[in-house]
């Protein structure tokens, strides 16, 4: 198995590097850099040295995002990066994220109105995160006993991003032992997800019939829309986007377009929708 690994050049990528190294021998080290700092080119050389050092190949790509960046248009262009790089070479992405970027995750989730939903983030079965039972001070124990480097990113200190803000919060007022808590609720819910994810495949083609979606209960509607459009055109929708394309379905006249949020539109029929991606 060949595995891409998302190096940033933060510490914790830095300890999934070694780590991997360890045991496996076919990796890509894969750098993004958004063009959001000023001096990020520093990391993509600092990486590319590092990929040398563990004699891995290195694949890395800048894009300027600009400082005005968001975190959602950061990540989304990042994963389009590395999923390219995975399909080329037939390998699966492994990321850094350990036990803390999970319970902040679900806590962000949560507060952006992502239902039962936002227990289970970070559930995509196409990536791997073997540092996903760590925490952050294992992380750094590790780095410190193999006497790592890294760089330190200083976004990652910004008030400009909820995620910073937020991880705060988390440190001030979350005991280890309830974060624990939380990491098992998310790896039970992440087991549930995956299970109706399964189911809610059999009801693809029913999906796209107006008729059926306006007769079922709106609560299965919502979930058998959310699955839809996540496969199918790339977007994961919030509660509110969801339940505004469910009216369209029901009232909108046909032939005309919608935009359901984060890329993806719809087009609604006499009888039936057409959901896709925005070219």
């Amino acid at each position: 198995m060949r595995y891409v690994l998302a190096i940033s050049g933060g510490v914790d990528s830095v300890v999934l590097l070694d780590v991997m190294s360890r045991t496996e021998k076919d990796i890509v080290v894969a750098h993004f850099d958004h063009g959001i700092r000023q001096d990020s080119a520093a990391d993509a050389r600092f990486v590319e040295a590092l990929a040398a050092k563990y004699r891995a190949q290195y694949i890395g790509q800048r894009e300027e995002l600009g400082a005005d960046a968001s975190e959602a248009q950061a990540r989304e262009r990042r994963y389009a990066f590395l999923n390219d790089i995975a399909a080329d070479f037939g390998g699966t992405v492994a990321t850094a994220h350990h036990q803390d970027d999970i319970v902040e995750t679900v806590a962000l989730n949560l507060w952006r109105g992502a239902r039962w939903r936002g227990l289970a983030g970070m559930s995509d079965s196409r990536i791997l995160r073997p540092l996903s039972s760590w925490t952050k001070q294992q992380v750094y124990e590790y780095a410190a006993k193999h006497r790592l480097e890294w760089c330190e990113d200083e976004t990652n200190s910004s008030e400009k991003y909820t995620r910073n803000i937020l991880r705060r919060r988390i440190q001030q007022q979350i005991n280890p032992e309830v974060r624990s808590e939380i990491y098992e609720l998310w790896r039970a819910q992440r087991k549930l997800r995956r299970t109706l994810e399964a189911e809610l495949k059999r009801f693809d083609k029913q999906i796209l019939s107006r008729h059926f979606l306006i007769q079922i209960e709106e609560n299965v509607a919502l979930e058998l829309l959310y699955y839809y459009v996540l496969r199918h055109a790339g977007a994961s929708l919030m509660t509110a986007q969801l339940e505004r394309m469910l009216v369209a379905i029901k009232t909108g006249r046909p032939g005309t377009v919608w935009q359901l949020g984060s890329g993806a539109v719809m087009k609604l029929m006499a009888r039936d929708v057409i959901i896709d991606e925005v070219d």
